[in-house]
């Protein structure tokens, strides 16, 4: 245990969620650096997308990624229908599709879906994944659905990034 006394001052004696206020939580996770995706379904042939960023690669043989939803968005109930997503990893200069598929629409803004092995993306993305849903597993206020990836697809580019609630662009390192 690090010798920082703030660091466990912060911590608390309570061992209990209910000691945990979810603003910090969420304040304390900000502060890890993550990239943006869009995940997209499509139902009745109508594509639904979120702004993600809990998005992970679970394994390599098989090929499995994770994707954490939460119970209120729309896509939960969508996933549960299709079983099928697509993931596209954002570009740095793709800022807007972030805002836009969290909910603040981006006016003027046109969204035009390409295709992935049947499925919708965005275009000009960093990166494009279409999942079969292996798995599913409610974790609290959100669900886990574990995909098999089934196509992938990727090019060399800078990424969108987020850390303490803002949109970031990387920097070379100066060392």
């Amino acid at each position: 245990m690090p010798e920082n006394s703030e660091l466990r001052a912060s911590v608390g004696r309570d061992s209990s969620s209910a000691a945990i206020d979810s603003r910090e939580l969420r304040n304390a996770c900000g502060r890890f650096a993550t990239g943006i995706t869009v995940v997209t379904t499509e139902l009745d042939g109508d594509v639904h997308g979120m702004t993600a960023n809990a998005f992970m690669s679970v394994s390599l043989d098989p090929p499995l990624l994770v994707i954490s939803v939460g119970h209120k968005a729309a896509l939960h109930e969508k996933l549960q229908q299709t079983g099928r997503y697509a993931i596209s990893i954002l570009r740095h200069d793709q800022e807007d599709y972030s805002s836009h598929f969290a909910g603040w629409p981006v006016e003027g803004l046109e969204i035009l879906f390409e295709r992935r092995h049947g499925y919708p993306v965005l275009p000009n993305a960093l990166a494009y994944f279409v999942c079969t849903v292996v798995d599913a597993h409610p974790a609290g206020d959100h669900t886990l659905y574990i995909g098999q990836v089934e196509y992938l697809e990727h090019v060399d580019g800078e990424p969108v990034l987020f850390y303490g609630g803002t949109y970031r662009q990387m920097a070379p390192s100066q060392g």
